[in-house]
């Protein structure tokens, strides 16, 4: 795959995902802003995740049933608007609306990532994932430092109208440059390919399981990225602008994205996924002392990070090589499984920030870590002993 195409997509899929995550060191300037609780503020991260996920289901499967560079113009101008209403709006309603039709059309990321796949040969495929993949990641964390230190400067309205900008070039330059490629499947219907999402849930194993440590890893990731803000904010007396510079610490996440592609491609998919989620463990650890630490907090922060996006890429890098005919509807499971989960998760964390401050928000996201580790012994423990159980191909994905 041409490495110059490879950019292109790590770049745009950074771009459309990082509208998800401009709020969220603005939390606190918009509750202020706008005369709201906290609490109401934060639901702005659940109404953009449940953007994404009805993204996901409506929009993404398409990718199976129509050619996927059609969906990107439609996809990238809604987009834009969306993010011109948000800079616009008057009040938390508006916002809220304006921010979940962002989230709707930041599945263009979903749409890219398995196109990518698609293009890429069975030897390259988990370094092709993970190079998009890793821009995805820095477009998340690179959001969250740009929006914060613009808001500072700007005005948290200002993010989002070069937000817009960003969105109508890109826009442009894709549509310029996707190749055309033709159906995966021409003989599927819209009705058909929604009813065959079941049948890939219910019939395999690998998928579930993948979701199973998908939907974990959003929720804590979540949990803490919706919760920072506060308790920089109330603890710490920092403004948006250094709430956005702890978002250089997850880069250590988008490393990981391409060790985490050649862990699969070698079938180390089971291990490296084991080792991911003790890294997560440890990173909540560290941001239970970071309520008094600021160098425990940005360990913390790094070690959550690079555990969470490391497990991601090894279960996209397994599910694109599952079933290579229905990659789109296999996005649209394991990634409607995250961001609902992760809607659920960025609501709960309001809660536990105003009920229990960081010590609460902290049980809470230790507790999903934890709860992964025992979803991954288990499936450990179930498996059969290695010397009577075939192993994968070779430069193909450890089938858990």
């Amino acid at each position: 795959m041409d490495r110059r195409l490879v950019l292109l997509f790590a770049v745009a899929c950074g771009a459309s995902v990082a509208n998800l995550y401009y709020a969220q060191p603005l939390l606190d300037r918009i509750a202020r802003d706008l005369d709201v609780s906290p609490g109401a503020a934060g639901l702005l991260v659940t109404a953009s995740q449940i953007g994404y996920a009805l993204g996901l289901i409506t929009i993404v499967p398409l990718g199976d049933f129509i050619a996927r560079h059609r969906l990107v113009v439609p996809l990238m101008a809604t987009c834009t608007l969306a993010l011109l209403g948000a800079a616009a709006a008057p009040d938390l309603a508006w916002l809220l609306a304006a921010v979940l039709l962002v989230g709707l059309t930041a599945v263009l990321a979903q749409v890219l990532v398995p196109l990518a796949g698609a293009m890429a040969d069975d030897r390259e495929r988990g370094r092709v994932v993970g190079t998009v993949m890793s821009g995805l990641l820095i477009g998340i964390l690179v959001a969250r430092t740009f929006s914060g230190l613009l808001a500072a400067v700007a005005g948290w309205r200002t993010v989002y109208v070069v937000a817009a900008v960003i969105s109508a070039v890109l826009g442009v330059v894709l549509h310029r440059a996707v190749p055309r490629l033709p159906v995966a499947d021409p003989t599927l219907t819209y009705a058909r390919l929604v009813r065959s999402l079941w049948p890939l849930l219910r019939d395999e194993p690998v998928v579930r399981r993948r979701m199973v440590y998908g939907a974990i890893g959003m929720a804590g990731f979540t949990v803490v990225w919706t919760s920072l803000a506060f308790l920089m904010a109330e603890d710490y007396g920092k403004g948006e602008a250094e709430t956005g510079l702890l978002g250089l610490a997850g880069l250590m996440g988008a490393i990981a994205a391409q060790g985490a592609g050649r862990f699969a491609d070698r079938g180390w998919a089971h291990r490296a996924t084991g080792g991911f989620l003790l890294c997560v463990v440890g990173g909540w650890g560290l941001l239970w002392a970071g309520g008094d630490s600021i160098v425990a907090l940005i360990g913390g922060l790094v070690l959550v990070d690079l555990g969470m996006q490391g497990q991601h890429i090894t279960n996209q890098s397994i599910l694109y090589a599952l079933r290579p005919e229905a990659r789109s509807r296999l996005t649209t499971l394991y990634m409607t499984g995250n961001f609902a989960v992760g809607a659920v998760a960025s609501a709960t964390a309001g809660v536990a920030w105003s009920h229990g401050g960081w010590d609460a928000v902290c049980t809470l996201g230790g507790g999903l870590a934890l709860l992964g580790c025992l979803v991954w012994l288990d499936e450990h423990v179930r498996a059969r002993p290695p010397a009577v159980r075939p192993g994968p191909a070779a430069g193909g994905p450890d089938p858990r």
